[in-house]
């Protein structure tokens, strides 16, 4: 009887009809995001463009000269703009405020 007595304390829990209650689930800690590349190759591919085209432009100075001729070549940090009234320019990028094309004359 006792061990009746001792079955009868013991409490069994209730079963219910809901569905199981998920714990939320834990994501991994998510890698850091790379920095963005520090270049996209748009410029390259402009520069490119208009030196196949060979496509006169202006190039404006930050001093506000205008500069007319073509883009022959160039890299990280400068272009050389051939001019055909006037000599060849090796021109730094830094010294660039602004490029377009040149109009119909």
């Amino acid at each position: 009887m006792e061990d009746r007595s001792v079955d009868s304390l013991i409490r069994k829990p209730a079963r219910t009809n809901l569905p199981d209650v998920k714990e939320p689930s834990r994501r991994p800690p998510t890698a850091k995001k790379s920095t963005p590349p520090d270049q996209t190759n748009a410029e390259q591919f402009y520069y490119s463009k208009q030196m196949q085209g060979k496509t006169h432009m202006v190039v404006v100075l930050n001093d506000g000269e205008q500069l007319e001729g073509v883009i022959e070549w160039y890299d990280r940090d400068c272009l050389k703009l051939n001019r055909t009234d006037a000599p060849n320019l090796l021109l730094y990028k830094r010294s660039i405020k602004y490029m377009y094309k040149a109009g119909p004359e």
